[in-house]
């Protein structure tokens, strides 16, 4: 160990006529480490959230989705979907149907998206079947027509659309398409009666609300598509390479086929989160930036108290640049103490977080994330070990730099200013 760390180690010890001292470096300590704490378990939680509105998203969405780059549907889709699942990392591919409808149920009406899937395939690129919280994906499939008891075909409804219409499984509700169809009597809009067998929750209020399921063969002959798909549900095996994948797909289909990938049909939203997880990081470092200032004050403090220990070692030949270390040695050690109580506080909050809103719930009688506004069963959170790093690194680096300028002053200190007085 150098003199210059032992020096400073000895500085930072209280004493009797340093108590004053002593408390305002564990102050700066604590302010560090509440800093730290706090960017942790935000940067966390926002993770979190992130991570969870991901899944939400990508619950109800392919990771890529193949269209046709004119706005007509794909004829010879099972082909595209052979060429597709060529590509690395593709896991599955499968056709659907998009459209805009009219939903009727008694008196209760909601003009919505409707996706008409493959029933055989869709299980293996979205998690439809895991989000029905009530029915079944196969009873989507066509029923045979000479079964009165089955003659309708099967939907599936978002949560609050059920609601909104007020029809729920074993309910008939009637679809409405907005293009109409020439008859003799004039325009007629098509419409067809359909049995809800499910209802699925995604936790997305837009999903749940503006989206319905039918079978593929059904949604064909309704929107007047047979043999056609409006588009083409890839999923891959790595998420975070989803846009190499859709480009690489783009290339080998080529015009008058469009990819895109979930990170692109999402980007606005995205972006947002991102740009809201950097605001938040440079708040919160501010408070560290506070306890800088603390550490400041308090080795000018140190400074002052040991003027007559700096002349004494300056008058024994310790160079400027080693009273400069000893100082900012100390702003060093108070940096490093003040994020490794941060680091250790951070990382036992977050893992217990939501133990502790519960428990904050109970003591103030409050609902902090009702689930019916957040669609939150409980609060996400996930470290970020590269995030807690870069808080860690700046956070010693600020501490490290507001000592230079007490340091930089200590070592510029004359010996004979020092030892005049004594």
């Amino acid at each position: 160990m150098s003199y210059e760390l032992l020096v400073s180690l000895r500085h930072l010890r209280s004493r009797r006529s340093q108590k004053y001292i002593s408390l305002i470096t564990w102050i700066s300590v604590g302010g560090v480490a509440l800093g730290v704490m706090a960017l942790i378990v935000v940067i966390a939680v926002m993770s979190g959230f992130g991570k969870d509105l991901r899944d939400k998203i990508l619950g109800t969405n392919s990771h890529v989705v193949i269209m046709n780059f004119t706005g007509g549907g794909i004829r010879d889709f099972e082909g595209v979907i052979r060429q597709a699942r060529q590509a690395p990392l593709v896991v599955a591919a499968a056709p659907f149907i998009l459209n805009q409808v009219m939903l009727a149920h008694k008196d209760n009406v909601s003009g919505v998206v409707v996706r008409g899937v493959d029933v055989a395939r869709e299980a293996s690129v979205s998690d439809l079947a895991k989000n029905l919280v009530e029915g079944k994906l196969d009873a989507l499939d066509p029923r045979p027509a000479d079964d009165k008891e089955f003659a309708r075909p099967g939907i599936i409804l978002g949560k609050e659309l059920s609601r909104a219409l007020g029809a729920y499984p074993g309910d008939v509700i009637s679809m409405v398409s907005p293009v109409s169809r020439v008859t003799p009597m004039g325009l007629v809009p098509k419409m067809k009666t359909f049995e809800v067998v499910g209802i699925f929750e995604s936790g997305m209020f837009e999903y749940d609300s503006n989206l319905a399921f039918v079978s593929l063969p059904v949604a064909q002959r309704f929107f007047s598509m047979q043999g056609m798909a409006t588009g083409i549900e890839v999923r891959v095996a790595d998420i975070d390479r989803a846009d190499l994948v859709a480009k690489e797909i783009q290339e080998k289909l080529g015009f008058p086929y469009s990819t895109r990938d979930w990170m692109r049909m999402n980007k606005n939203l995205f972006s947002a989160l991102k740009l809201e997880k950097i605001v938040m990081f440079i708040i919160l470092i501010l408070i560290i930036l506070v306890a800088a200032f603390n550490i400041i004050s308090t080795l000018f403090m140190v400074v002052m108290e040991k003027t007559r220990d700096i002349a004494i070692l300056k008058a024994m030949g310790a160079s400027r640049r080693s009273i400069l270390r000893i100082f900012s040695y100390q702003g060093l050690i108070i940096g490093l103490t003040g994020t490794l109580l941060g680091c250790a506080g951070g990382f036992a909050i977050v893992p217990n977080l939501n133990e502790i809103v519960g428990l904050l719930e109970k003591v103030f009688g409050f609902k902090a994330f009702p689930s019916d506004v957040y669609y939150l069963s409980r609060l996400p959170s996930e470290i970020q070990y590269m995030d807690s790093l870069a808080i860690v690194v700046f956070s010693i680096a600020i501490c490290f730099a507001a000592s230079l300028y007490p340091s930089w002053r200590a070592s510029r200190l004359d010996p004979v200013d020092g030892l005049r007085y004594e």
